[in-house]
């Protein structure tokens, strides 16, 4: 069994995990700090925003793949890897960009990647009855 378009959206999701980590390298050499942020406000929202990333997209990446093995039509597929990677990037420019407060980027982010998870969650439950 193939998994194409999984394989797509975890390729995209996969490099902006790199751009958000070497965001966070960048800041840690800049600062001199070899783990942690040294309390730093900005440093704490670079490694939130990748942590963040860390902490939502595997499973997302896992129920599309579940989801793409049990053959749901690649259309749906697409419409929910496409909505995660945007979602993920909002989230990452509104976090990054609000300094850790409000920003309507991370909102509609964090809303978007609920809404996707749940989706193929539900998806993948309803394809074992």
């Amino acid at each position: 069994m193939s998994v194409e378009v999984t394989a797509l959206y975890a390729g995209l999701c996969g490099l902006l995990m790199i751009a958000l980590a070497f965001r966070v390298v960048g800041f840690r050499r800049g600062k001199k700090i070899g783990i942690g942020t040294g309390g730093d406000k900005q440093g704490e929202v670079l490694v939130r925003a990748h942590a963040n990333a860390a902490e939502y997209v595997p499973i997302a990446l896992l129920l599309l793949m579940a989801a793409e093995i049990n053959g749901l039509a690649p259309l749906w597929l697409h419409s929910l890897g496409s909505t995660l990677v945007f979602a993920r990037l909002l989230h990452a420019i509104g976090l990054i960009g609000g300094k850790g407060g409000y920003h309507p980027g991370r909102f509609v982010g964090t809303a978007l990647t609920w809404l996707v998870i749940i989706i193929l969650a539900v998806i993948n439950i309803l394809s074992v009855f």
